[in-house]
């Protein structure tokens, strides 16, 4: 397969390539900074250097164009501002979405967060709160696509090494999930027709990733 990963940089994006690269797929990471583009290739990637709030459809439809699977695993990151949280979390999702319908990718997954349909419930401007209707408002724009999609909320993160076990689900509530263990779950998602049209949650378990995804 040939698998274009927008946020290639992220610490889950690197991981996936990694994956996706060791067991012989091409992998695209779109990434903002050229500075970056070594660690893409020491994972086992390809850097395409494009600034997803800067970039029109066109030029994203371009690096998307022959991909088997687009992943939108960007986000605007801790320190960034509110403002960012739009631009990027929605903003960027939606763009890579467009793009993706131009270049006839079908298939399409993105990370999203664990709780974001309690956004339209929540009335304060704290950043967190403007986090999570960034990602609700990415992912309500990403169902109502024609795509092949899956949205992915992993629990909170962790940096600890994988377990290769997880508890995947349409609601599993709150818990945390490794970095490593969210990477093989998103690898295996990409060809896993059962998961299409689903938002699914994933937090660590006891169920082996290959079985988790086989179950769904």
């Amino acid at each position: 397969m040939r698998v274009v990963i927008a946020g290639g940089h992220g610490k889950i994006a690197l991981r996936l390539t990694r994956v996706l690269s060791a067991d012989g797929h091409q992998v695209v990471g779109v990434v903002r900074n050229p500075d970056h583009e070594a660690d893409i290739a020491a994972a086992g990637g390809q850097a395409a250097v494009l600034d997803l709030e800067q970039a029109d459809v066109g030029a994203v439809a371009k690096v998307l164009a022959g991909a088997d699977v687009a992943i939108f695993a960007a986000g605007a990151g801790p320190g960034s501002g509110n403002a960012r949280k739009d631009t990027v979390d929605r903003g960027a999702a939606a763009l890579f979405a467009d793009a993706a319908e131009e270049a006839g990718v079908r298939r399409h997954i993105q990370v999203g967060s664990i709780n974001a349909e309690l956004a339209p419930s929540l009335t304060d401007d704290e950043t967190f709160t403007v986090y999570l209707r960034a990602k609700w408002a990415a992912e309500e724009d990403l169902r109502a696509r024609d795509l092949d999609w899956t949205v992915l909320r992993p629990g909170s993160l962790t940096d600890n090494p994988g377990t290769g076990t997880v508890y995947l689900a349409d609601k599993t509530g709150r818990g945390r999930v490794t970095r490593d263990d969210v990477a093989l779950v998103l690898a295996g998602l990409c060809d896993a027709p059962a998961s299409i049209g689903r938002t699914l949650e994933l937090i660590g378990g006891d169920t082996p990733v290959r079985e988790a995804i086989e179950h769904l």
